[in-house]
Formats: structure tokens, C-alpha cells, sequence
């Protein structure tokens, strides 16, 4: 984390248990499943071992944040403004955007390092509730509707979708894309991002993945006040500093697309 953070009221039992020395700083998320599991074990009897994981702890503990729980003046990093989304570049990053053909409207950013990447879109979400476990049953359903594979893993967000879906490329043969979906929510707001290419076929957080993860949770997300239907994009707007966005596809207008 690059920018000065206000302390959460979550974060009193944290700066508690490191004072006691009882931090963990092990990156190895699917050693740390069954405990996860066994401490949010009675949560909800009606709940699967997906959603009692996502439920376990706060996932966005290291961001991604809302604009409420950080201070962007607190240090001089240029970062790129889009509204909705305030995303931090990091050396030798790429981006294209998504647009809508129709509206023109911004509705998905894609970081490339190398090759891997990551698309960062922007969803409204309920105040209350979470809406990550119907999100990720319409995924699996959508997954295997196109004949392809999808399984739950631990990720650094809680539960992750890994997915491998065949397609056609432009010259008729068959490929397959393989991804990895996070999603972290916020008061009212859900922030998707899918990892791609060399990263998408990694687990962990660990060497090629390390970059992206970083750059999704330096994320801070400035959701407007304007009513919204829970799983509506929430379109970004192209900073000044940046060209005319590259046209792109209308499947990111659904937080399960």
C-alpha cells in the first residue's frame, strides 16, 4: 500500500493481535483453508464452504478500498483517476480500455505486464448483503454451457473462480482462455478482476501473479451516491491524460461475464 490509510474499525483487533505477535504473514492461501473454514464454521448452518470462507475474515484488509479509508494526498504517486476507480500504474504497465459501442462509455480496464493481465471492472453491489455466491453459481453455469471447465480455489480474496473456456480464435482454431476471477466488495460496490495469461494458469500470489495482485489491491473505488440495481456497471470515465480508449467487446456489463 502506497497511500496514507485511515484506521478502520475492523483494524483495532488487527494493530491488537500483531502487538501480541500472533500475525501471520504466510502468502500460502490453500494451507490456510481448513482453518479459515473451521473459525467461520458457525456463521450460518445453511451456508456452503465457499461462501463460509468469503465470510471468514475481511478479505479487503489490504485493500482494494474505498475512497473512504484512504488518503490519495498523502503522497505524491500519480495514479489514474476514472471516476469510479482510482488505479495506481506500475513501471512498464500497458493498459487498454473496454468500451461499449453503444453508450462509449469506459466499462473495463485491462493492465497488462508482460504476458499477464488483469481486467479491473466496476459493479454496484447490495448495502447489506453479499452477492458474490449467486454471482459465481451464474459463472459455473455459464461455464459449462460453453463446455468449459471451472473450479473454487482459496485465493487472496476469498474464493476464487478459476475458469478454462474453448474458443474459436480469427483463424478458426481452437484455443482455450484460462482465467482466474477476484472480487472484493465494498459498501455498496463490488470490483471484479480477471487474471490472464501466464497468471491465469498460476495459483497463489506468488511470482508472476505477485504484480497483479498488488495493482488490484492499490484499487480505491469512489462510488456515487446514484441509485443502482445490484450487478449494473458502473462506468468509468477516461482521465484527460490518456488517448481515445480502444474499442472493445460489451461482455463486461455483468460482474459473471
Amino acid at each position: 500500500m502506497i497511500f496514507g490509510r485511515f484506521k478502520r474499525k475492523d483494524d483495532e483487533g488487527s494493530d491488537l493481535a500483531e502487538a501480541l505477535g500472533e500475525t501471520d504473514d504466510s502468502n500460502d492461501h490453500d494451507a490456510e483453508v481448513s482453518d479459515e473454514l473451521d473459525e467461520a464454521s458457525d456463521y450460518e448452518d445453511d451456508l456452503d464452504e465457499w461462501e463460509r470462507l468469503d465470510a471468514s475474515r475481511d478479505w479487503r484488509e489490504d485493500g482494494p478500498f474505498d475512497i473512504s479509508e484512504v488518503d490519495l494526498d498523502a503522497d505524491e504517486v500519480e495514479r489514474l483517476d476514472f471516476g469510479c476507480v482510482v488505479l495506481t500504474p506500475f513501471e512498464g504497465m500497458q493498459m487498454q480500455l473496454q468500451v461499449d459501442q453503444r453508450t462509449k462509455k469506459v466499462q473495463a480496464a485491462l493492465a497488462m505486464a508482460g504476458p499477464s493481465a488483469i481486467e479491473i471492472a466496476l459493479f454496484a453491489a447490495p448495502a447489506q448483503t453479499s452477492m458474490v455466491a449467486e454471482i459465481r453459481d451464474e459463472m459455473i453455469a455459464a461455464t459449462q454451457k460453453a463446455g468449459g471447465k471451472v473450479t473454487l480455489a482459496a485465493g487472496p480474496f476469498g474464493t476464487e473462480v478459476r475458469r478454462v473456456i474453448p474458443m474459436t480464435d480469427p483463424k478458426g482454431n481452437r484455443v482455450f482462455h484460462v482465467s482466474r476471477t477476484w472480487f472484493a466488495e465494498g459498501p455498496r460496490w463490488l470490483l471484479r478482476g480477471v487474471v490472464m495469461g501466464e497468471a491465469g494458469q498460476a495459483s497463489g500470489i506468488e511470482g508472476v501473479s505477485e504484480l497483479l495482485y498488488e495493482f488490484f489491491s492499490n484499487s480505491v473505488v469512489r462510488r456515487d451516491q446514484q441509485p443502482r440495481v445490484p450487478g449494473d456497471l458502473i462506468p468509468m470515465t477516461l482521465p484527460s491524460s490518456m488517448a481515445a480508449p480502444v474499442p472493445g467487446s460489451q461482455r463486461d456489463d455483468h460482474p459473471g461475464a
